[in-house]
């Protein structure tokens, strides 16, 4: 699939066995850090709307490193959702689901990756058209026996699980045949960041792509 082909949520779930959750306090980062996780393998980015400078970062990313993906995660509000595609986000992710970011993401035309806890929640994002859905806080809220115990009820959905999703425990979820891929921070850490190392980042990105689903 080309970059500039018309994505879908699941072309984000399968192009790596990662999509990195990427939390950017400067916008000098932004670059250089997608730079090293294309070069890694790794090409659909989430940049999270924690901080005053995620958009700018979206922005930047989009418009310097077109080999990457970048999107939008943490979309709270349908504000957030509009804001990210004028940034250049690709795709978003949410923590959770409500009807009116579904809504907002849909007119748009972004790619959502909408945030479950439960069976409800699941219906619900069902019921508005989404299939392929983010797992989260995956840890806390059940785990692997969660993810096993929907196979039965939700054999045609497709998650992503995120929250607490570590090296050591990835491939246990990618092993579930309802698991396409996972979210994780590590291979973004902080103090990598902030130091500047990109190899390391590059290393990190490149280790997470042999995982095997």
């Amino acid at each position: 699939m080309a970059v500039n082909d018309k994505l879908t949520a699941l072309d984000v779930m399968r192009d790596a066995p990662v999509i990195p959750v990427i939390v950017l306090h400067d916008v000098k980062d932004a670059i250089p850090l997608a730079r090293a996780l294309v070069a890694g393998g790794i090409r659909m980015l989430e940049v999270t709307l924690r901080t005053p400078q995620a958009l700018q970062c979206i922005e930047a990313i989009a418009k310097d490193v077109p080999e990457a993906v970048a999107g939008a995660g943490t979309i709270r509000s349908a504000a957030d959702a509009q804001a990210s595609a004028l940034a250049g986000a690709k795709f978003g992710v949410s923590p959770g689901y409500t009807r009116a970011v579904g809504k907002a993401c849909h007119d748009l035309g972004l790619p959502l990756l909408p945030g479950v806890a439960t069976g409800s929640e699941i219906m619900t994002a069902q019921e508005d058209g989404y299939t392929q859905l983010k797992f989260f806080p995956a840890l806390q809220a059940g785990g692997l026996p969660m993810l096993k115990a929907w196979q039965g009820p939700f054999g045609d959905v497709t998650f992503c699980p995120t929250g607490g999703i570590h090296a050591d425990n990835a491939a246990e979820f990618l092993a579930l045949s309802n698991v396409a891929c996972v979210g994780g921070s590590w291979i973004v850490p902080a103090d990598a960041i902030k130091a500047g190392d990109w190899t390391r980042i590059e290393q990190l990105a490149r280790a997470a792509t042999q995982l095997q689903r």
